[in-house]
């Protein structure tokens, strides 16, 4: 009886041994289903799919970076990305405000308006951003994104959309940044808006760009035309007839250096009540920019915008409705006016986690016909300095601090200014 209990005993060790060792193991499901999905972190999916995941050659400052865990295809072809952050931001302005939560020259009160203050607190997480992109490479098509991001920013503070768009073969389809904008030598800011004499818009469009040649970029596009002018009983602003036209094009020298030259054309309809049709008049846009290695750790940055009726496309001048005005001097009849716009700036990187950085900027909207005759007190001039420090904290946290100072000049030659202290804390996911 005894042996015998010993020989199951022994049966039964044999087979629970093997098992529980085989419990130790990694199971590995093979699935040669083409469409299941794997959740993995980022750093393991291919090095392709990280490489276009990565790029922010399309991207500002303010635009999040990729997200930690994606959603990739068995075979590691295609990888979907959630991702954005929650940013929040603290403002105190002294010795006169800016009338936004972001910092425009031109909103600085006009004498008379009934706003006197001369301090002002706010904070804002409106910018916090969502987004969904999702990142390929295909033999037909080449490097495939499809990429849609929102934040706060809507009527009520609702979700809004800022970019929804698809690229491969170097064409960009759907809603995002305008062609005539160089994002790359945007410097950075806790400001939300960014130097006042800066481009930056976004438009629905189609473009192409080539970056076939060896250090060399062209592009091309046609964008949906948007018109914001001043009108009277007299005059009013059509529906537009034909898209915004640009072109640009860009030369690096290294891959945080380069040179980008850019133009962009617009007719804009109007229809004048005296005499009962409908005339255009045709804007345009020249832009020079750049950002370079002064040295390993000093960047420079710099942008400069010249052109008549693109106010539409000018950070300060947007807020004026200046694409295209009344002539004084010609009854029922509108002009547009010549206006500039540039910015310079340097950021010091003492380490990888930490730098600073410092911009001046000036936008400027020009008289011409005895413009603006009845308003001695319209923006002629906008002035903006800043200076910051970012700190990463760690990969996923920014934290910064920004001062800001900015003067409104009209043309009866009055000059009004405002002081703002920025806080930040930003988390990525």
């Amino acid at each position: 009886m005894k042996t015998s209990f010993k020989m199951v005993a022994m049966l039964l060790g044999m087979g629970i041994f093997p098992l529980c060792a085989n419990a130790q193991k990694k199971v590995i499901i093979e699935d040669e289903e083409p469409n299941s999905i794997m959740f993995i972190s980022r750093d393991k999916a291919g090095d392709e799919i990280i490489r276009i995941m990565n790029d922010r050659s399309q991207l500002r400052f303010h635009d999040p970076n990729a997200p930690r865990f994606l959603l990739t295809d068995q075979k590691g072809k295609f990888a979907l990305g959630i991702g954005g952050y929650v940013r929040a931001t603290a403002e105190y302005d002294f010795g006169g405000i800016v009338d936004d939560v972001d910092f425009y020259p031109a909103l600085i009160p006009q004498r008379g308006s009934g706003n006197f203050a001369k301090n002002q607190f706010q904070m804002d997480i409106t910018t916090s951003t969502l987004f969904l992109k999702l990142v390929g490479r295909t033999k037909h098509l080449g490097d495939f994104v499809v990429y849609t991001a929102g934040n706060f920013r809507g009527d009520g503070k609702t979700f809004e959309l800022q970019n929804a768009y698809a690229q491969f073969l170097g064409f960009t389809i759907g809603y995002s940044y305008g062609s005539f904008m160089d994002l790359v030598a945007l410097p950075p800011t806790i400001d939300f808006a960014g130097p006042n004499g800066s481009a930056f818009y976004r438009t629905t469009q189609l473009s192409y760009m080539c970056d076939k040649l060896k250090n060399w970029k062209f592009g091309v596009a046609m964008e949906m035309p948007s018109v914001d002018g001043t009108t009277n009983s007299d005059i009013s602003i059509n529906t537009q007839r034909m898209p915004d036209f640009a072109t640009s094009a860009q030369y690096n020298w290294n891959s945080s250096s380069h040179i980008k030259l850019s133009a962009i054309i617009r007719s804009m309809i109007y229809s004048s009540n005296v005499y009962d049709k409908a005339y255009s008049k045709t804007g345009f846009g020249l832009q020079a920019s750049t950002t370079f290695n002064v040295t390993k750790k000093l960047q420079a940055y710099g942008q400069l915008n010249y052109g008549k009726g693109i106010g539409s496309y000018l950070n300060d001048l947007s807020n004026l409705n200046v694409d295209i005005v009344p002539d004084p001097d010609n009854e029922g009849k509108m002009q547009v006016l010549p206006m500039l716009g540039w910015y310079a700036g340097l950021q010091y990187n003492f380490c990888p986690s930490f730098f600073v950085s410092g911009t001046y900027s000036l936008s400027r909207l020009y008289s011409e016909n005895g413009y603006p005759s009845g308003n001695p007190e319209s923006y002629r001039k906008g002035q903006y300095l800043v200076a910051n420090a970012f700190w990463n904290v760690s990969n996923n946290m920014q934290v910064g601090v920004e001062y800001l100072r900015g003067w409104r000049t009209d043309f009866s030659s009055s000059t009004r200014h405002a002081n703002r202290l920025n806080l930040l804390m930003q988390y990525s996911f």
